[in-house]
């Protein structure tokens, strides 16, 4: 019997009905990511799953005893609690249970608190708070009053995490919290026994944790097995079907009109059964829920900035006994896209003001280039006054708006970004947080800028909407620098990292900064490969143990093999790596496992063998690069 199960579900605020009779059917252990444009309702069937807010009409079938924990995006605690407290309520049974037991309170039957305990882990419920409270970087004693949205957040969840229910329901997981944490929460809830529904447009998140991708789409639900990479896949098939078939229908329609207009014709008796059809054709194209549109992102580049953006050289950056950065150099080019990566609180807004002339290091110099247009994103949405319109947000005393080459009208600059024009005269306060990100980028690409600074802009944005941000800062001509928990939206746009590696763990020290080629992949790949570096036994005693003459031989130049070996290898390295990539999809989605479940065995043997091929041939590749 499944856990859950929704059937003909209705439920509309104002005139759109955001769940138009669809159904859903969740299994034990399944984990459900429910996805879709911002505003399409999934927050509010959430609520619905979580029994917090009721259907218009249809039914909702539980499973008995089902427990649910519900995580909102704006979670809400009781005042004057502490973060230990708060999350303790997530344990709220067995606490009282073990409590009683300590008493020995005559009525009680010890030997069912007992027994009670045993089967809910009772008797460690401090053991599970305090690890959680410990993975998510998360103070016990600090007061939740006191804390900002996002680690209220993280104290939210938290709080679901300890309670380990049958069905947990979380909305946008990730957002404020750092990769390490993303990636611990990842690991933690595919290996959790229970069933999980959540919504996220973090892909990579979504890749990692969901058995089953559900789309919200014009009021219906929509299910696809296997990975996020297998729904784009077989969503991008539907999308060209179902345009073919309006096509059709418009160009029946479209004759239909011509003939009816010819008159006499079109009265006969013999007629009336085409008429009727007219009529009905012309219900189904009134009725017809259209693909919602896509936001329209254009960019004005600016004057041209100098071929140097800047220049540090040793910079270090201390605020009294704590170390930001410790002697950090690089080089920022015109048209870099860097990205910025580390925990929270480490210092990349730091870091950032230093590069861009707003703060001046404690030691080293920096040097910023000439003509510098500077445009932010704010992640905290701080430059929005909440009171004021849309339209006075996007261009204060002004009609038009001027991007790139083009003008417009913010009428129709503000259709671009997927708002009505019924809506522009709206206080910014109405907007969902989506929305709202929406309004920031809007007012962002409206300015011309060089340089930009987008501090977490993926927050609260859709899948369709990221999408179509990559593409647009790929083509910027400017400079970008990202800060980012989005590992694959990282992945996509900057063509460099830097990386904050001060974990001891990792060897680091604080306030130690490292700048690599590529994205977030790119850059933990060469972090694991330099932590096992670290870790093999150092051959440099025994070197030392020999005569000072022999260790000072000059090293033995290529032979020719050798040299063309060193020339071939990465060629072979990058077809090893395609090789292995082409493997693990077909491994994520579910068409192997249903067509041909015997090569399953061989295509996981087969990757295995290229882990080893390929880590054999980048040592190999960096011995002879050595000599």
């Amino acid at each position: 019997m499944a856990l859950l199960t929704l059937t003909n579900a209705h439920l509309a605020y104002g005139h759109v009905p955001l769940l138009d009779g669809t159904a859903l059917s969740l299994e034990a252990g399944e984990r459900i990511a429910l996805i879709g444009r911002n505003g399409t309702g999934k927050s509010s069937l959430l609520k619905i799953l979580a029994g917090l807010e009721k259907l218009d009409e249809g039914v909702m079938q539980l499973q008995t005893g089902l427990s649910r924990v519900y995580v909102a995006q704006e979670p809400l605690f009781d005042p004057g609690i502490t973060v230990f407290d708060a999350v303790s309520v997530g344990v709220a049974e067995a606490r009282a249970l073990r409590e009683r037991f300590e008493r020995h309170d005559a009525a009680d039957d010890l030997d069912a608190l007992m027994s009670r305990l045993e089967h809910i882990g009772g008797w460690t419920w401090e053991q599970r708070v305090d690890e959680v409270l410990h993975r998510l970087r998360l103070d016990g004693g600090a007061r939740v009053d006191d804390l900002s949205g996002g680690t209220r957040k993280r104290v939210a969840l938290a709080q679901a995490l300890v309670a380990e229910p049958d069905l947990l329901l979380l909305d946008e997981p990730t957002n404020h919290l750092d990769i390490d944490a993303i990636e611990w929460l990842q690991e933690l809830l595919a290996g959790r026994r229970g069933a999980l529904v959540l919504v996220s447009h973090d892909r990579a998140f979504i890749d990692a944790v969901a058995t089953r991708i559900v789309e919200l789409d014009r009021g219906l639900l929509r299910s696809y097995p296997g990975s996020f990479a297998v729904f784009e896949k077989t969503k991008a098939r539907e999308l060209e079907d179902e345009a073919l078939e309006r096509g059709r229908a418009d160009k029946l329609l479209a004759q239909e009109e011509v003939w009816i207009r010819k008159g006499v014709e079109a009265r006969r008796t013999r007629s009336v059964g085409r008429v009727q059809r007219l009529v009905k054709l012309r219900e189904q194209r009134q009725a017809r829920r259209e693909q919602l549109g896509k936001v329209k992102l254009e960019l004005d580049a600016g004057l041209p900035p100098g071929k140097i953006v800047a220049e540090l050289k040793h910079v270090s950056m201390q605020f009294g006994e704590r170390v930001l950065i410790d002697d950090f150099s690089a080089t920022i080019l015109r048209g870099d896209k860097v990205g910025l990566i580390g925990p929270n609180g480490v210092g990349k807004t730091t870091l950032l003001k230093l590069i861009l002339g707003e703060l001046q290091p404690t030691k080293g110099s920096v040097r910023q280039g000439t003509r510098l247009q500077v445009a932010y994103f704010d992640q905290m949405r701080a430059g929005l006054d909440l009171d004021a319109t849309l339209v006075d947000t996007i261009s204060p005393g002004s009609e038009w708006i001027e991007t790139g080459t083009s003008r417009k009208h913010v009428m129709s600059y503000l259709t671009d970004f997927l708002f009505s024009p019924e809506r522009a005269n709206s206080p910014v306060r109405t907007l969902s947080g989506g929305e709202r990100n929406r309004v920031l980028l809007a007012r962002l690409f409206a300015l011309p800028a060089n340089v930009l600074v987008l501090d977490e802009p993926t927050n609260d944005l859709d899948i369709d909407t990221l999408e179509l941000l990559e593409d647009l800062l790929q083509s910027y001509a400017g400079t970008v620098f990202l800060v980012s928990h989005d590992r694959r939206f990282l992945d996509n746009v900057v063509t460099s990292t830097i990386a904050w590696e001060g974990d001891p763990a990792y060897g680091g020290r604080p306030g130690l900064w490292r700048e690599y080629e590529g994205g977030y992949e790119d850059w933990k790949q060469q972090r694991e490969r330099g932590r096992v570096a670290a870790v093999q036994p150092a051959a440099a005693p025994l070197a030392a143990s020999k005569p000072a003459a022999r260790a000072e031989a000059p090293k033995a130049k290529l032979g020719y093999k050798e040299q063309r070996e060193l020339e071939g290898l990465p060629a072979r390295i990058e077809a090893l790596e395609a090789e292995q990539t082409a493997i693990a999809a077909e491994l994520a989605g579910a068409e192997v496992y249903t067509r041909a479940p015997q090569r399953v065995p061989v295509l996981q043997a087969r990757h295995d063998a290229l882990e080893h091929e390929l880590l054999a041939a980048l040592e190999r590749w960096e011995a002879l690069g050595a000599r």
